[in-house]
């Protein structure tokens, strides 16, 4: 019976003029080999939460990044730093977020390497080897896993400060320019005394201001 992972293929080749594209043929392929790389780019679309922060497509990103060889493929550490923009989502007011997201993703040699590791061997291991990401000639692509850093490192729920005071719930005016705004809210027990008082003659007017008065006098006893 063949196996359904024999012919399988990558559905795209990896582009080595993409900035976000690493080779990893310098390193070698020598367990415990190190290589440090820095490198600046444009930040690809979308790169962020969606409608609430993220980083401007184009913005740059520097990239610090720690290449490790070990026995079954490239352990890859790193950070990424961008400026992150968005709205608070209290007075909806634009926020700026230095960001620094730090990863770490394991991208596993082709089935067979120049140490005899068979495609069989590679069968047999557990769920976590075969979730790593293979290398595709010595090449691999980080933004998927910059996508992941970078969501996991933006707030959920962006603030302009700490304690921000949001908008009025009735007009909408900004309670961090003016702290001391508020509405005078009618009692509305008497609201539609005040409307049919509106409406009435002098002297019925001095017939309800009367009764009212015996309420309140009622109403302190």
């Amino acid at each position: 019976m063949n196996d359904p992972k024999a012919g399988r293929a990558l559905s795209t080749r990896l582009d080595h003029r993409n900035p976000l594209v690493f080779d990893t043929h310098e390193l070698g392929r020598r367990p415990g080999a190190l290589q440090r790389l820095s490198r600046t780019v444009d930040a690809p679309r979308d790169l962020g939460i969606e409608g609430v922060i993220g980083v401007p497509e184009g913005a740059s990103v520097e990239i610090e990044l720690r290449l490790e060889s070990v026995m079954d493929g490239v352990l890859v550490t790193g950070t990424a730093r961008a400026t992150a923009e968005g709205e608070c989502v209290r007075c909806l007011e634009p926020v700026e977020f230095d960001l620094d997201a730090d990863f770490q993703e394991m991208f596993s040699y082709p089935d067979s390497d120049d140490r005899g590791r068979s495609k069989a061997a590679a069968d047999d291991e557990d769920e976590e080897g075969e979730d790593m990401t293979p290398l595709e000639d010595g090449l691999f692509d980080l933004e998927p896993v910059l996508r992941d850093a970078v969501v996991l490192a933006l707030p959920m729920q962006p603030v302009c400060r700490e304690d921000c005071a949001g908008l009025c719930s009735d007009c909408g005016a900004n309670l961090n320019e003016n702290p001391d705004h508020h509405h005078d809210v009618a009692d509305i027990r008497w609201a539609a005394l005040q409307g049919l008082a509106g409406s009435l003659g002098t002297d019925e007017k001095d017939n309800m201001s009367d009764a009212a008065s015996g309420v309140d006098e009622k109403q302190e006893k």
